[in-house]
């Protein structure tokens, strides 16, 4: 119990003594003091005194499907920063293969009594995958918003970049290159926003033939395995689910003796970390994610404040960045 004190109390800078008051529900400790040193309970993983239970920690869950996309630590980045200006700290749950899975963390949150989570990227946008833990999350009331695409019926709110403005954008920046055999690399096909993106593309081309869409793991390798059949069908123009994607796409041409943008034309999406200094600069899309994060965080506070926040979906609009991996389609 010593420790305890002494690790709490050196953690948010006050006296034993106070943690004593705090933990024993004593009076003459402020506010502001009293829910530092209950947060910091949290953070240290010790349990609150019976009696403090029933009062959900400053925590909030952020639960990433992985780091190795440069977009998901960018979404950390500006949902961390906005929700340390209202007090709540963040707690960072990454998957990794093999390794804690989604809902497993979300076992875990629940027992630090988070105040709520979000979600960025994750089994929520495959409609096959296992769903049960949202349930849960949901019959607690515990407060929580997806980022990007979710599957229906989960009744959460929602922030996500307009997959269909996306590749409307990109397509038409290569239609007015002169591309024709315009193809699409995506997510899985339950990945909800992939779905979007292949729906959007068929709306604009009238006619997109299946041979011209491949599915891929969300990865350079990924993308690099999905190209190589496309080039191999005719296809010149590229867009892609992701920027790792693209950059798959551009490796897959090179590996064929084909230039980009001379040869074949890619076209990413995200915009995210260092695309401006690859070899070519990749074109892509980009994801707003400084107004997208700002957005999660007002709906996730204002659930936590008790106000009602109808489960819709915002959808936020990307804007088309030009760089060096496009260009007019080859001739001939």
């Amino acid at each position: 119990m010593t420790r305890r004190l002494a690790e709490v109390a050196k953690k948010v800078g006050v006296s034993e003594a106070t943690v004593s008051r705090v933990l024993n529900g004593k009076p003459g400790v402020s506010a502001a003091t009293r829910q530092a040193v209950l947060s910091a309970l949290d953070v240290l993983g010790y349990e609150r005194p019976t009696q403090l239970r029933g009062e959900r920690a400053r925590l909030v869950g952020l639960v990433l499907p992985e780091l190795q996309n440069p977009i998901f630590p960018a979404f950390a980045e500006v949902i961390g920063g906005a929700l340390a200006q209202l007090g709540l700290t963040p707690v960072l749950c990454t998957q990794t293969k093999g390794g804690v899975s989604e809902a497993d963390y979300v076992a875990l949150l629940l027992q630090q009594q988070v105040s709520g989570v979000v979600f960025a990227g994750g089994l929520y946008a495959q409609a096959d995958a296992p769903h049960d833990h949202y349930r849960l999350l949901a019959d607690r009331n515990i407060p929580v918003v997806l980022v990007n695409a979710a599957i229906e019926h989960l009744g959460f709110p929602g922030v996500s970049c307009d997959d269909a403005v996306a590749v409307e954008q990109a397509w038409r920046h290569l239609a007015s290159l002169g591309h024709e055999r315009i193809g699409l690399v995506l997510g899985p096909s339950d990945h909800v926003p992939s779905a979007r993106k292949l729906a959007a593309a068929r709306a604009i081309a009238g006619e997109l033939p299946d041979e011209f869409v491949a599915r891929a793991m969300f990865s350079i390798e990924g993308g690099h395995a999905a190209a190589a059949k496309l080039i191999d069908r005719g296809v010149t123009g590229f867009i892609c689910a992701s920027d790792p994607l693209a950059l798959g796409v551009v490796r897959a041409a090179r590996r064929k003796g084909l230039d980009v943008p001379s040869r074949i034309s890619v076209v990413g999406y995200d915009d995210s970390a260092l695309m401006n200094c690859t070899e070519p600069p990749l074109t892509t899309v980009r994801q707003p994610i400084e107004s997208m994060g700002k957005a999660v965080v007002e709906l996730l506070n204002a659930q936590i404040g008790g106000r009602s926040v109808p489960a819709d979906e915002l959808l936020f609009e990307p804007e088309l960045v030009v760089r060096g991996s496009t260009a007019q389609a080859p001739r001939g």
